[in-house]
């Protein structure tokens, strides 16, 4: 049976025209044996391929069995009787993996791994390309080739028609051939422009003069010929010219497509026979990605085995955590984790986020695990999370589990200006070679495929940006566009706007380009590179793989996630300040539990800059919820969220928790689901708990619901299980509405749904940030300014939020103030805030230093800091600008005036005793002073804040009646 070897997805970006998961389904159609991905120096789409192959085989043995089931499987129908669709029994079109490589200096070729080995030299080959090209580029030469040629297949393309490149290409190709005698054959495709008969003539004899056989490809660009239009605009894209003007580069016709055997063989004609020899080749090429055995590293130290080492450690840690002794229970617990994971042998995995968390706590840096086996008492001993056992009732069986044979699944969140530090150790430590970040595919979505597909298709700009308008409207709103439309002033009926609005709907979901993970980490005990190629990422010093996070799971091949989290900046600085002036060593661990003042600040929504409930949503859902204990943070944590919002959960749960509305389950077993909740499911491990207790869906079918409802999925929807689960609870005897009911908020965690266990250790930073803005305001906010930028709130608020607590807040001064914001003696036993040069735009920290390093006694002018520091008068601008001058004597505009000065005729500092004999004094110049408006205004250019009057003070006497002096409106305040 015939094999398509050389197929082009949309992973070769802009220039493919379908995606892999559609080739495979096509293929299935047309009855091929196995076709082959081989995107442009590139394997990035072959996971989604090998993914949905295992999908179709899966589908085909449920259609066999339903068909055995109900005896459907015997004598053929008659002919009248119409047979339902199904897939294609018997025939699973198998994926082989493969590469089209273009060479500097090289004729084009698509290779092919014959074993194992040929796969690690394909990715080792790609990397040796990439890491010596910037991201998103290959250079790749023929000796790279001749270096790891074993194992590999190659299939070279056809010359150029004519010109010198031909006579190149006959030599580049013989020296291929002479170096990989037998694993070469020369492809017969045609171009569709009615000379191919000729054409596979003049190949055939090419082909037996280089002594290498024929194989015939449709080198297909889509998987069908409605593809043309989009091809055409990937092409117009990727160009930057219009689609009127794309010319020779646009397809003259919709022929380059996937192709049946029959359609191959009509058109090679005489040589058919390179049909038959892509099958033979197919069926010797025996690599698959099944057989990729990911090897995690070992993690083996001092001769000490994994097992042993993770149980030395956690017993310490068990010590560490619990001075007094461990209660008897979290003893049991901790053995019973320690046995789940030897069993299936997950230690390393720990081990390596213990030792990385264990390098970041040596350097200082604040770090915090979150993710499903988080939260466990391993965890806890080993320091990973903060987040005490005892809290809460997550089960670990639910994250670490044999029947769902998954591994485990452990985020860790560093201070976000330190984690560049974590990342680099980690290459350090394990070689490029073995390590690497895990790539995001950047897909089309909403306004950049109308701003690209408009552009593409000529469309002006503010036809552009009136589509833009209506994005949400277009895409969420089936048979409304024309409405759209009209309300924006366009004409739905004008066919290019229509083709255009088709093609927008078309390309939504396209892979853009590959970016990095934002911080998810692939190690191997191996070479890394031997599995997955390796490149360069935009960001120096940083490389990553082609595969994402969705394409890693689908080969069960682990990560770490070491992501970045501002609010733990926030955090740790703000121990260091505890620590500084009130002798206080606290850690998350340490902190004082459950403090009933704490509780009343969150019920009184007074949480700006706290971490997760400082949003206007979260404060106006505060004080309906009365959070009194953790568990209530980890709800409040989880509940503001698309997911249960859309699921309309909010309400409910709160009339629940209010007595307003009685708490009542459907059954015993959907009660122990949805106790702790009141009946309303508010995370991920509960709707899958649903959809198996309540629908009997088998823990493979909870798992797929579990990946459909995943944050931000870019492929496939719930809802596809709305069947099977309405099906299954009615099967089990749960009324249809309740059904219904229980399938609309479960369908809610499409958009965003929070699991559990990510909210318990959040709700410790929520804890932990609302204690100490409780107890130390003053270092509160001292510590949130210091990690700007983050979080909701501008520095303008924290500052006045922090004053609205009795907190004293001083000027940015000349000769008192620090790059930071400190903390500083307010001179009756407390502390002030001192707010730092970092709050004045503009100003680099380098700078800074050297203003304060030779600061010494003091500054008496302005002309001191410019002989001193050395900085320039540009700098000298800024600091005077932000009236940094005003505790020497000098008003901001008299700063200003000595600043300009050096800018223009000032002395030099060697001859600025005098000059010629005779001192020169310059009158002093009469500057108007500055107004309360004018000053806030400059406040507010300078540092986006103002210590002197709130803005609106200043037209109190407009809207406030009885007040006509901005003196009067302030006095009132």
């Amino acid at each position: 049976m015939f094999a398509e070897l050389s197929i082009t997805s949309n992973f070769s970006f802009l220039t493919g025209a379908s995606h892999p998961e559609e080739y495979m389904d096509r293929a299935a159609l047309i009855g091929l044996s196995a076709i082959a991905i081989a995107d442009e120096n590139s394997v990035a789409g072959i996971v989604r391929a090998h993914t949905r192959a295992r999908e179709i085989g899966r589908l085909v043995r449920e259609r066999q069995a339903f068909d055995a089931e109900h005896g459907l499987i015997g004598p053929p129908k008659p002919a009248h009787v119409p047979e339902p669709p199904r897939a294609p029994v018997g025939n699973v079109p198998r994926l082989i993996p493969a590469a089209r490589l273009t060479f500097e200096d090289g004729p084009e070729m698509t290779v092919l791994p014959v074993d194992r080995q040929g796969w690690a030299h394909l990715c080792r080959l790609l990397s040796r390309g990439r890491l010596r090209a910037e991201k998103g580029s290959c250079h790749l030469r023929l000796t790279d080739l001749m270096e790891f040629a074993g194992g590999l297949h190659l299939v070279l393309h056809p010359p150029p028609e004519a010109g010198p490149g031909r006579k190149a290409w006959a030599g580049q190709a013989e020296r291929v051939v002479r170096a990989c005698a037998g694993n070469v054959h020369l492809m017969l495709a045609p171009v569709y422009d009615g000379q191919d008969v000729a054409r596979f003539d003049r190949l055939a004899a090419l082909a037996e003069r280089m002594g290498v056989p024929t194989l015939a490809s449709a080198r297909p660009l889509m998987h069908h010929g409605r593809r043309r239009r989009m091809a055409d605009v990937l092409t117009a894209i990727r160009t930057g010219t219009r689609v009127d003007d794309l010319g020779a580069a646009a397809l003259a016709n919709a022929e380059q497509r996937l192709r049946s055997e029959a359609e191959l063989r009509r058109m090679l004609g005489p040589h058919a026979g390179a049909v038959d020899r892509a099958g033979e080749l197919a069926a010797r090429l025996d690599f698959s990605l099944d057989s990729l055995r990911y090897e995690y590293p070992s993690e083996v130290s001092e001769g000490e085995t994994p097992e042993a080492r993770l149980r030395r450690l956690a017993h310490k840690g068990l010590d560490w955590r619990y001075p007094g002794g461990a209660p008897e229970k979290v003893k049991k617990l901790l053995e019973h984790e320690l046995t789940l994971i030897a069993k299936l042998k997950y230690e390393p995995y720990f081990l390596t986020v213990r030792d990385v968390v264990h390098f970041a706590r040596s350097r200082n840096i604040l770090c915090q695990g979150r993710g499903s086996a988080a939260n466990s008492v391993v965890c806890y001993c080993l320091g990973v999370t903060s987040v005490s056992p005892e809290i809460g009732t997550m089960v670990f069986e639910r994250f670490v589990s044999e029947a769902r044979d998954e591994p485990p699944d452990i985020d860790v969140d560093f201070e976000h200006e330190r984690r560049e530090e974590v990342i680099q150790h980690i290459y350090q430590r394990y070689g490029r070679e073995r390590a690497g970040l895990c790539a995001t595919v950047i897909h089309y979505r909403g306004k950049r495929a109308i701003r690209e597909v408009g552009a593409a298709m000529g469309l002006t700009q503010d036809t552009i940006s009136a589509l833009s308008s209506q994005l949400w409207g277009f895409f969420s709103t089936n048979g409304l566009e024309d409405a759209r439309m009209r309300e924006i002033g366009l004409d739905p009926a004008d066919r290019r706007l229509r083709q255009t609005l088709e093609l927008v709907f078309e390309i939504n979901g396209f892979p853009r380009h590959l970016s990095q993970h934002v911080g998810g980490f692939i190690m191997t005990e191996g070479r890394l590179d031997e599995l997955v190629p390796i490149e360069n990422a935009t960001m120096e010093d940083r490389t990553v793989i082609c595969w994402d996070k969705d394409d890693i799971d689908s080969l069960g091949i682990l990560k770490v996630d070491v992501l970045a989290l501002g609010m733990l900046t926030c955090i740790r600085k703000a121990f260091d300040l505890l620590q500084m002036h009130h002798q206080k060593d606290w850690t998350l661990a340490t902190l004082p539990p459950e403090d009933p003042v704490v509780y009343d600040m969150m019920c009184k929504a007074d949480t700006i800059g706290v971490f997760q409930i400082e949003s206007r949503a979260q404060m106006n859902f505060l004080p309906r919820m009365k959070p009194r204990n953790f568990y209530d943070l980890v709800i409040e944590v989880a509940i503001i969220r698309p997911g249960p919002i859309q699921g309309d959960m909010v309400h409910p749960y709160i009339r629940r928790r209010n007595g307003e509305e009685e708490v009542s389950f459907p059954s015993d077993a959907l009660g122990q689901v949805l106790g702790k909740t009141l009946g309303v499911p508010l995370f991920q491990e509960q709707a899958m708990q649903i959809a198996i207790v309540g629908a009997g869906f088998t823990p493979e079918q909870a798992d797929r619901l579990r990946r459909a409802l995943a944050t931000f999925k870019k492929h496939g929807h719930v809802g596809e299980f709305r069947t099977l689960f309405m099906r299954g609870m009615k099967k089990n005897g749960y009324d249809e509405d309740f059904a219904a009911r229980c399938f609309g908020q479960i369908e809610g965690f499409g958009s965003y749904g929070f699991p559990e266990s990510h909210a318990a250790s959040f709700a410790l930073l929520v804890y932990a940030s609302a204690w100490i803005k409780c107890h130390h305001p003053g270092i509160f906010a001292c510590a949130l300014l210091n990690s700007q930028p983050m979080g909701f709130y501008a520095p303008a608020q924290i500052v006045r939020d922090a004053r609205e607590h009795g907190v004293e807040v001083r000027p940015i001064s000349i000769n008192d103030s620090y790059w930071d914001n400190v903390m500083e003696p307010d001179g009756r036993g407390g502390l002030a805030l001192r707010l730092g040069f970092r709050q004045i735009k503009g100003l680099k920290e380098e700078d800074i230093a050297w203003i304060t390093a030779a600061r010494g006694n003091g500054y008496l002018e302005v002309e001191d800091v410019w002989r001193r520091a050395g900085v320039g008068p540009a700098v000298l601008t800024r600091l005077a600008e932000a009236d940094v001058f005003a505790d020497i004597g000098l008003n901001r505009r008299e700063a200003l005036w000595a600043a300009k000065a050096l800018m223009s005729d000032a002395p030099l500092p060697l001859f600025s005793g005098d000059l010629g004999g005779e001192m020169i004094h310059e009158p002093a110049a009469l500057l108007p002073e500055m107004t309360l408006g004018e000053q806030v205004v400059e406040d507010f250019v300078a540092m986006r804040m103002t210590l002197r009057a709130h803005p609106m003070a200043l037209l109190r006497h407009i809207v406030t009646p009885g007040a006509s002096r901005v003196e009067e409106s302030l006095t009132s305040l």
